[in-house]
């Protein structure tokens, strides 16, 4: 899932930490929002969303559907401002390579998401199905059950999932730790004397 080149998304701020939009950000998502409520009911239909989807992201006809049928929780044929909200900052996390810490931050209402059929429980074919949201690879699925489905019974409780989401973030920061010790071992510590060196030449010269 990717945001297409130039659309208004790409120009909008998500917070590294809290995976959230600043406050003028928000505002204008807010007006932003008001342009496609083209019916002035402060809402969005499948239809409405289906076109900025596809205007903004590359996710197929049947990936959209889905995605509204899971913001639209309470099957009213519409979502409101704070489901918009939420489906920006998840698209905005997936363009920068946050979706694992989005989740961390906000498990309760992404634990709600994948709950597609109410029962507080999160399954493989939920997962399965709305894993393109936030980057999960076939083998990190079968690797999720295998190692936090504590109770065996081929689901996550909300309890289970938190788990997930905190060993998620452990290894997310590992990575980066990783990646800053490499980057400065590869920074050679003469260069800094070398210019010294060069700098003191030339002023004599």
């Amino acid at each position: 899932m990717r945001l297409k080149p130039g659309c208004f998304l790409q120009f909008l701020y998500l917070d590294k930490i809290h995976c959230l939009l600043s406050v003028r950000n928000a505002r204008a998502l807010a007006e932003y929002f008001q342009l496609l409520d083209v019916h002035k009911k402060n809402t969005l239909n499948d239809l409405q969303l289906y076109h900025f989807l596809r205007y903004v992201t590359d996710l197929t006809k049947k990936q959209i559907m889905l995605v509204f049928d899971l913001l639209d929780w309470n099957a009213t044929g519409e979502i409101g401002f704070d489901e918009f909200y939420m489906l920006v900052c998840i698209l905005m996390s997936h363009e920068n390579h946050l979706e694992k810490q989005f989740i961390y931050q906000h498990s309760g209402p992404v634990f709600e998401l994948l709950d597609m059929d109410g029962g507080h429980t999160v399954g493989p074919r939920e997962f399965q199905a709305t894993r393109f949201l936030f980057n999960i690879k076939k083998q990190e699925l079968e690797k999720i059950f295998k190692d936090f489905d504590v109770s065996g019974d081929e689901q996550l409780n909300y309890k289970e999932f938190k788990m997930f989401t905190i060993f998620c973030i452990d290894r997310q920061q590992k990575k980066e730790k990783e990646k800053k010790k490499r980057l400065n071992e590869e920074i050679p510590e003469s260069s800094g004397a070398d210019l010294t060196k060069i700098s003191m030449h030339q002023l004599h010269l």
